[in-house]
């Protein structure tokens, strides 16, 4: 039997959270948003695909830089309102050229960036 989106929670705008998480390294690489057919578009071509909220349309990861997403595994937290996708990143997963898009360590003395953009 084929997975039904519509048996997760999602919030007033139609849309899920979802952790990108590297499936070899368990790196946190990223968080983005899906809806239901995002969810069902992920599932079918196995290239993970989020809503863009500033856009307002579909956004298959890497299909314009390159830096593409497989899916290796969703899977949904306890309360079924958050997902996460376990993937085989190709190259960065961060907009800035970064790895990961959390590279700034917060502490009471201030910001640090942890990581500089790829070469």
């Amino acid at each position: 039997m084929a997975f039904d989106p519509s048996t997760l929670t999602y919030n007033a705008q139609g849309l899920i959270p979802v952790i990108a998480q590297d499936c070899d390294t368990h790196e946190v690489l990223m968080m983005a948003w899906m809806n239901a057919e995002a969810v069902t578009k992920t599932l079918e071509t196995r290239r993970v695909t989020y809503w863009s909220r500033s856009r307002q349309a579909f956004w298959v990861k890497g299909e314009s830089s390159g830096n593409t997403q497989a899916l290796e595994a969703l899977r949904v937290d306890c309360d079924r309102d958050c997902l996460l996708a376990l993937v085989r990143q190709n190259g960065p997963a961060c907009h800035t050229n970064r790895r990961v898009c959390f590279y700034t360590d917060i502490t009471d003395e201030g910001e640090q960036v942890l990581m500089e953009p790829m070469a």
